[in-house]
């Protein structure tokens, strides 16, 4: 069961509603920045975690400044659309709510998760030809109450994990496929209901890929399931492979 660390009350709360109803996950954001594209990958990320146990959700978004320009970028990065919280309909506004917003704003209602900073100076964009993706990767390598600097290095590594991540899963899927272990499933599961830590879900993958006895097969498919979640394409260089 998916709990979330209500920032108003400093309380666990339980974020999918009895009986799976509807719920409405909005994002707050102020104009097009770093900080605004992390409040929208927190939201992303929350809407596969719910989905993924069974509870249907409606991405909104709260904003009126350089909207255009934020769902162009959050769409490079994978970001699923959100509808603008201005067309919303008496049947979205009676569903459960959770609020997405940058550290310090405020939300009246529902559940609040605070998103931390992103550098001012950090680009918003990923320069020159990389993967975009590795962008969404290093902003959920961080637990989102930590502020996060988008230093080249960073990026760097982040593109290097992908990259790696994606050969070895293009490998793997080469061999007979293997169900996820029930313990991986469980400390899956347990690190994104937990708070939403994907930071935890990440450590889960990185053990997985060195697990002694576990076939590629289980290993392509724990990656798979695991990437539900993230959002990272790690399927997709699969038939790639020379």
């Amino acid at each position: 069961m998916l709990r979330i660390l209500d920032a108003r009350t400093g309380e666990p709360a339980v974020a999918a509603p009895a009986r799976r109803a509807l719920t409405r996950v909005e994002a707050h954001v102020r104009g097009f920045d770093a900080t605004a594209l992390r409040v929208l990958l927190v939201a992303d990320v929350l809407v596969r975690a719910l989905e993924v146990g069974g509870t249907p959700a409606w991405p909104v978004l709260a904003g009126e400044e350089q909207v255009a320009e934020l769902h162009a970028t959050a769409a490079a990065l994978g970001i699923r659309p959100f509808e603008d919280r201005r067309d919303v309909g008496p049947e979205l506004a009676e569903a459960q709510l959770l609020h997405v917003v940058s550290l310090g704003d405020q939300a009246t209602g529902g559940i609040r998760l605070d998103v931390a900073p992103v550098d001012s100076a950090a680009p918003v964009s990923v320069p020159g030809d990389t993967d975009p993706t590795t962008l969404r990767l290093a902003l959920l390598t961080h637990p989102r109450a930590e502020p996060v600097q988008l230093t080249p290095a960073a990026l760097a590594e982040a593109g290097g994990t992908l990259a790696h991540w994606r050969r070895s899963v293009a490998v793997w899927a080469g061999q007979p496929s293997r169900p996820v272990p029930d313990a991986v499933r469980h400390d899956l599961r347990a690190a994104w209901e937990d708070d939403l830590d994907v930071p935890a879900v990440l450590d889960v993958l990185r053990r997985v890929e060195t697990l002694d006895g576990l076939p590629d097969g289980a290993r392509f498919e724990t990656y798979a399931y695991a990437d539900r979640i993230l959002g990272l394409e790690l399927t997709r260089d699969i038939g790639t492979l020379p």
